[in-house]
């Protein structure tokens, strides 16, 4: 066909339809004559034009040459819906090339209602490639997502920006108005919301009733803002037949209680000393006293919970133990005050029971019984920088109560300073118990005006008389280094078992100096089935003190392994 002097006008059917119109308006030019030149440029274009059907011109794209995606059924395919879709697709601009799927408009591109791309007056839109000169062109790939839109820096990125305020519920914090629905709501709110607060706010004073603040379906984290005050119900009627807690945080992880608030037992209410002629209680006497259960509850209690933070607070005039974390692990509580009269009974400062990893330090405590209680089940106890004072000192026990089981173990106290206190450091038993204490260290504990000291009692009793048992808790590992000061009745007391002394106790630094006060009696160190060894010498001398080690106790029994 190449000598033919006119091109074969059968051949345009079958040459790609992005080329038919060129060729047409070649073919049919008026008064074209195909002179040497001619015969060229027409062999020039019909090899450029079957190029563009092979993508040849890939491989200087640097690509690898691959067959052509649209097979010959394919585009017979495409022919005949091309033909069947009108002549009004087959105009010269934005011809569609029919080797390539139907382009989607690209993600950068803003669309039209009609879906076409909108084509803006100062930058134009851009366009899919077309063949230029005949030559082949790669189609192009599907374009990569657009990124992620950036973070708008007003939008909260952590939980914890969450406040919900008592107020806000419907407390009135008026001193007299019953708020505890409004401490449940806000609570029911924060609890769904991890490192949540709720707010306690100041200058108010909230009146609130028995009230547990529970998990275990609680976010973590969650903080309790005590700034203002919360005063307990003194209605008989709201207590019942007596319960054992007030405030409750049960099953919690993470949980703190932090400000500068106080929680306000009103305990009066429930001490029998109270007096309605005493012109030294501050507060009136109420008429419902004799009304009130004989169970008294405990201010603030936790239970089962972990990573537990009490600071700041002040706890005053709990009806019976001021603070009580039973079943926790991994307590820090610092920097907050308890406090109620030296005669208010049993009114514990911190009561530790069946917990683990528990730190206390600066932190001032004056109640009417033990400043910290360590129960069975503790272990890893540490407490510093405490002042004690009133109160019947730092105790652990009593242990073993009803022919029990007890256990604690690696309990260290430091840094003390006691003053008017009942006891100073003491372990205290019941007899018929079992079990034992072991690692026990009391060191730097400075005292003044405490009765006495030191103390091992595997004989305690709290009322006139208890019956004799021979079995008790076992106390082995006792470590008291400098204990100084000055005390009114006896500088140390060890009332060890007959069937299972008081083992390895040893004294380093102990210098006690009696103090005459008027209504006590002073006596020298009493001692009784104790052993362990003087390495200083301590004043007053405790000699009473056994060197050796006791007989056949060398091995523990079974009811006494922990």
């Amino acid at each position: 066909y190449i000598l033919c002097p006119v091109f074969p006008p059968f051949i345009i059917p079958y040459l790609p339809k992005t080329n038919r119109h060129t060729l047409n308006r070649i073919v049919t030019h008026k008064k074209m004559r195909l002179g040497l030149k001619g015969l060229a440029l027409l062999l020039l274009l019909v090899l450029l034009v079957l190029c563009s059907s092979v993508r040849m011109c890939d491989g200087r794209s640097g690509k690898h040459w691959r067959r052509n995606k649209a097979s010959s059924t394919s585009l017979l395919r495409r022919k005949g819906k091309a033909k069947s879709s009108g002549s009004n697709k087959q105009n010269s601009k934005g011809n569609q090339n029919p080797y390539e799927p139907s382009p989607s408009i690209s993600p950068n591109v803003p669309a039209s209602p009609s879906g076409s791309p909108v084509q803006g007056k100062g930058r134009q839109a851009p366009t899919m490639p077309t063949p230029s000169g005949g030559s082949g062109y790669t189609l192009p790939s599907t374009p990569p997502p657009p990124p992620p839109p950036p973070q708008s820096a007003t939008a909260p990125t952590r939980s914890h920006d969450t406040v919900f305020n008592v107020v806000d519920f419907g407390a009135k914090g008026d001193g007299v108005t019953d708020d505890t629905q409004a401490f449940e709501a806000a609570w029911v709110e924060a609890c769904k919301v991890e490192a949540s607060t709720v707010l306690v706010p100041s200058e108010h004073e909230f009146v609130v009733g028995p009230i547990s603040f529970s998990g275990p379906y609680c976010k973590r984290n969650i903080i309790f803002q005590l700034d203002g005050t919360i005063l307990a119900q003194t209605s008989a009627r709201v207590w019942g037949s007596g319960l054992l807690q007030w405030l409750e945080f049960t099953k919690l992880t993470g949980i703190a209680i932090q400000g500068s608030g106080v929680i306000n037992g009103r305990g009066q209410e429930w001490w029998t000393y109270s007096d309605p002629n005493d012109d030294d209680d501050d507060d009136v006497y109420n008429v419902e006293l004799e009304k009130m259960p004989q169970i008294k509850p405990t201010a603030l209690r936790f239970y089962g919970s972990s990573n537990v933070t009490v600071t700041g607070i002040t706890i005053v005039n709990s009806s019976q133990c001021h603070l009580k974390f039973d079943s926790c692990q991994g307590v820090m509580v610092h920097d907050i005050t308890i406090s109620s009269p030296e005669n208010s009974p049993n009114t514990d400062g911190i009561h530790l029971q069946n917990s683990k990893e528990v730190n206390i330090h600066h932190t001032n405590l004056a109640c009417g019984d033990d400043c910290v209680s360590i129960q069975t089940g503790c272990s890893d106890i540490n407490i510093h920088n405490v002042n004690c004072g009133p109160g019947h000192g730092i105790s652990i026990g009593g242990l073993g109560r009803y022919n029990t089981k007890a256990c604690v173990s690696n309990i260290t106290v430091r840094d003390v300073n006691m003053f008017k206190t009942m006891n100073g450091v003491r372990i205290k038993t019941w007899q018929g118990g079992s079990g034992l204490v072991q690692g026990i260290r009391f060191s730097n504990i400075q005292v003044s005006e405490v009765q006495t000291p030191i103390i091992i009692d595997q004989f305690y009793c709290d009322k006139a008389t208890c019956r004799n048992q021979t079995s008790a808790v076992a106390v082995s590992g006792v470590q008291y280094e400098n204990i100084r000061g000055t005390f009114t009745i006896k500088p140390a007391h060890f009332a060890c078992s007959d069937t299972s002394p008081c083992s390895g106790i040893s004294l380093t630094g102990i210098q006690l100096k009696p103090l005459i006060v008027p209504q006590y009696h002073l006596y020298n160190p009493f001692c009784w089935q104790a052993f362990g060894e003087l390495y200083t010498p301590a004043i007053p001398p405790i000699s009473c003190l056994q060197i050796e080690k006791p007989a056949g106790n060398s091995v523990l029994s079974d009811s006494d392994v922990c």
